[in-house]
């Protein structure tokens, strides 16, 4: 069944705050997804000519500061993790392609979450409430963030399995959904040179859409190719470094809800996550189009 939920602050008020609103919001869709639950949250941008991890381990003894020595050594500086749990975020003075690489290389058994200049995701197993208590999420400050909490029908419950998935730096994506093309997309997206790290079918629309993108493509239409492209059905929500994007597929039939105000932009499966944020009463609110994708980035609002 799953459950999505996304916020775009439009004032200093909602980035102070956001991670307090998303920790309520994410609470409100345990019941939609109660098997893991994972965030993408935009925030603190990385200096000039440094990119920002997100790291993931499976071994709870993992040594941290081992990898930041490690990175210091072949980048340059000591880049002092920030660990919450299972992950730890790390500022390097490298571009994010070749900090990525060094990671996949030098370390196979971490797992590379996200890759970019502001983009930070964590995810995990278990109820979306003991997520939010683990992880701090209330104490998150930023301009934007994506949530999941997912029910998985078609794999394993793991860390990895888990919502949102990224291909491109600071591109993400949740899902609420199933293609059924997945399979021949993946290949023919590795023989472009996207690398995929699971066999869930939502990480394929995500290296979809950093192949779109790659290639020159606007987030709209990128978006508009997955209505040609990807078969099934779906509601997605994007994430970028500036803001980001929904898009039903043409049958529309998972929930959605958008509302807007001059504070914020909100999305969700359902009502009851947007209900949570102040001023929601006096929202504008709709139900997305299937088939038309909505945007918001940071130089239009």
């Amino acid at each position: 069944m799953c459950g999505i939920v996304g916020l775009f602050s439009k004032s200093p008020e909602i980035e102070q705050a956001l991670g307090s609103y998303l920790a309520a919001m994410l609470g409100q869709m345990s019941d939609r997804g109660p098997d893991s639950a994972g965030v993408a949250v935009y925030r603190d941008p990385a200096p000039s000519g440094s990119s920002k991890l997100t790291l993931f381990s499976a071994d709870p003894l993992q040594n941290w500061d081992a990898v930041a020595e490690e990175l210091g050594h072949a980048f340059g500086g000591s880049p002092a993790p920030e660990v919450r749990v299972s992950h730890a975020v790390f500022v390097v003075e490298a571009d994010a392609p070749e900090a990525e690489a060094w990671v996949r290389s030098a370390h196979p058994e971490l797992r590379v979450m996200s890759a970019g200049r502001t983009i930070e995701i964590y995810k995990e197993v278990g109820r979306p409430e003991e997520f939010v208590r683990a992880f701090a999420l209330e104490d998150f400050q930023g301009t934007h963030a994506l949530g999941h909490t997912r029910m998985a029908t078609e794999s394993r419950v793991t860390t990895e399995g888990s919502h949102p998935f990224s291909t491109g730096h600071d591109l993400c994506l949740v899902h609420n959904g199933s293609l059924s093309n997945h399979n021949r997309l993946r290949e023919n997206l590795r023989r472009e040179g996207i690398q995929f790290q699971t066999e869930n079918d939502t990480e394929v629309a995500a290296g979809y859409l950093a192949w779109r993108l790659r290639a020159g493509a606007s987030l709209e239409e990128a978006l508009e190719g997955c209505l040609e492209d990807l078969d099934g059905f779906y509601t997605f929500l994007v994430g970028t470094e500036d803001g980001f994007a929904v898009l039903r597929d043409p049958i529309a039939c998972k929930p959605a809800v958008l509302a807007e105000t001059d504070e914020w932009v909100a999305m969700a499966s359902e009502w009851r996550s947007i209900a949570t944020l102040p001023g929601a009463a006096e929202a504008r609110s709709w139900e997305p189009v299937p088939g038309v994708v909505y945007a918001w980035e940071r130089a239009r609002v």
